[in-house]
């Protein structure tokens, strides 16, 4: 199930541990969503950074980070920074995502509108998508944050 949620801050839902956000294969996390996770999660940004680097970080790729009882889900959506966002990354990434939630009973994540805000796609194009894949997991709950407000 989708919820969609017109402005808010995903970090003050009620009731989620599990976050997601689309990354660029580049090691930069200076703008937007990306950077509040960064700033909340200094060592997760450093592991990131390590694998970009490193090649093992690619478009539709997943790294998944766990930090006590948080869990985040940075998934690879962008070459770099300066370009835009891949919808094929995004379908890719988001499948592997909730593969991993269900295996491990994850049942609620929330998120932003990945590759629609930095990442300049339309964001009913990836809604589309997003509602596609998340149809063939229906016990996970996704709370889609669509513009960000305190």
């Amino acid at each position: 199930m989708i919820t969609y949620v017109k402005y808010g801050d995903i970090f003050k839902i009620s009731g989620v541990t599990s976050y997601a956000h689309g990354c660029n294969c580049q090691g930069a996390m200076g703008k937007g969503i990306a950077l509040q996770f960064k700033e909340r999660y200094p060592n997760m940004y450093l592991e990131y950074k390590k694998r970009c680097k490193e090649g093992k970080f690619i478009l539709g790729d997943v790294f998944e980070y766990n930090q006590e009882n948080v869990n985040i889900f940075n998934l690879a959506t962008q070459k770099s920074w300066r370009t835009s966002a891949d919808i094929a990354a995004i379908e890719k990434s988001f499948e592997t995502m909730l593969h991993l939630a269900t295996e491990q009973e994850i049942n609620k994540i929330a998120l932003p509108k990945i590759g629609a805000g930095l990442g300049g796609l339309n964001w009913v194009n990836v809604k589309t998508i997003i509602e596609l894949v998340a149809s063939n997991y229906p016990k996970i709950n996704l709370v889609i944050v669509e513009n960000f407000k305190e």
